[in-house]
């Protein structure tokens, strides 16, 4: 008997894990797309035209705005919608979403009014069940067209973490597994914050050396805060951790590190989004971050600076400045 994977959202990381899952024979996936005309298109021209053109969608995979249709005897769900959104979204999908399957989240972000993980917030609105995340650096971009990426996926629950391993893995998409689900979905969220930052660099021009500095002090502050947060500290040393910092902050898929470029080129936050196809989660990341860290007293220079650019008016310039005179320490 096929294995069905019902996939929630209908952007780019929603596509790409479709086309990943439908390499495989014994599973069936469909899609939900929130708009109709949206899914309609996808399902008859087989591409996701918006956010992520040029890769073909298979023909066994189903692409529909009607939920009860797409969740229908599936055996997980894959949940790939911006977390800003997905509050909202999973309340109006909550009364057709009747079984209990297990959740399998691709989101990174963190909730700003209630400071709440992607798993929390999914058990809080579709109540209690298995959830894992799975997060690394993984674009969509990369993932769709099979070239080679590894990632992790993390659970309380290991069986689920393994079957969640077995579903995804191919002979181009390598996972590992991890019991560390909060700081798997925390590194997930830091490192966008961390990816504006290195974005200003590359806009402002500052150079290899000071964008290296921002990864490495970065990486530190990531571990500092997921630490205070219940998280292990070798998560960060893992793919979910450096591995999608690394990514995020030099790809030019990044769509995080790219508004980070435009704030150091001059643009305000507010030309940068209205101009964006896709969700910046490190934005909305950011702020609930700075007041998390205020929260515990946490040391967090750089996630202050960009706190400060992108809701205070403070030019990337003198941030810059700020981080480089603070005073002297030891590493």
């Amino acid at each position: 008997m096929d294995t069905k994977v019902a996939i929630l959202g209908g952007g780019g990381m929603a596509t790409a894990c479709a086309t990943l899952l439908s390499e495989s024979s014994d599973i069936a996936v469909s899609m939900w797309v929130r708009k109709p005309e949206v899914a309609a298109d996808m399902q008859k021209n087989r591409e996701n035209k918006r956010l992520l053109p040029g890769v073909p969608l298979a023909e066994s995979i189903q692409v529909t705005s009607d939920v009860d249709e797409a969740v229908a005897d599936a055996d997980f769900l894959v949940v790939a919608i911006p977390t800003e959104f997905l509050r909202q979204a999973l309340t109006k999908l909550a009364p057709h979403i009747k079984n209990v399957s297990p959740v399998i989240s691709v989101i990174k972000g963190i909730e700003q009014e209630t400071f709440f993980r992607p798993s929390e917030i999914i058990a809080d609105v579709l109540g209690p069940r298995p959830v894992v995340a799975l997060g690394g650096p993984s674009h969509a971009e990369e993932i769709a067209r099979r070239l080679p990426a590894s990632v992790v996926a993390a659970s309380g629950d290991i069986q689920l973490a393994k079957q969640t391993q077995k579903l995804f893995s191919t002979d181009r998409f390598r996972v590992y597994t991890n019991v560390d689900i909060v700081g798997v979905e925390l590194a997930g969220a830091l490192k966008n914050v961390i990816a504006i930052a290195a974005g200003i660099c590359d806009g402002g021009k500052y150079g290899d050396n000071a964008k290296s500095a921002i990864m490495t002090r970065g990486l530190v502050e990531m571990n500092r805060f997921g630490s205070a947060y219940g998280a292990e500290p070798s998560t960060f040393s893992g793919l979910a951790g450096v591995g999608d910092l690394i990514t995020t902050c030099m790809s030019p898929f990044g769509r995080n590190r790219s508004l980070g470029e435009r704030l150091g080129q001059g643009e305000t936050r507010e030309e940068i989004i209205s101009s964006m196809d896709a969700v910046a989660e490190g934005v909305n990341t950011t702020r609930s971050v700075y007041d998390l860290a205020e929260a515990k007293g946490l040391d967090m220079p750089i996630t202050t600076e960009i706190f400060r650019v992108l809701f205070e008016g403070k030019s990337p310039e003198a941030a810059t400045q700020t981080l480089m005179t603070r005073p002297q320490r030891e590493e």
